[in-house]
């Protein structure tokens, strides 16, 4: 039997339960990745900085860009174990941070 005769007989209440669940589950996954985010947040100062939210958007998605290119090193180069000014958990900073 494949995937698709397998979905089909798959009441569709059944899908319903299932998707309210995973919603839920993307919910809780958000709400703890942004009470994260706004814990560093709040660490690093930004609570006391008074800034139009379109501007500091602009700024956490340079940062994202910024993250997301160090995730993908270039062909051919070694990963950096450690930030090139040595800044990190060695200089006293939480990996968090």
């Amino acid at each position: 039997m494949n995937k698709e005769a397998t979905l089909m007989k798959k009441p569709t209440a059944k899908i319903r339960e299932e998707i309210a669940r995973l919603q839920e589950q993307l919910k809780q996954a958000e709400t703890r990745d942004a009470e994260r985010i706004g814990r560093i947040a709040l660490r690093a100062g930004l609570g006391e900085i008074e800034i139009e939210e379109g501007k500091l958007l602009s700024a956490f998605e340079e940062v994202a860009a910024r993250f997301r290119a160090q995730a993908r090193p270039a062909q051919g180069r070694k990963p950096a174990t450690t930030p090139p000014n040595g800044a990190g958990e060695a200089a006293g900073r939480s990996a968090e941070a």
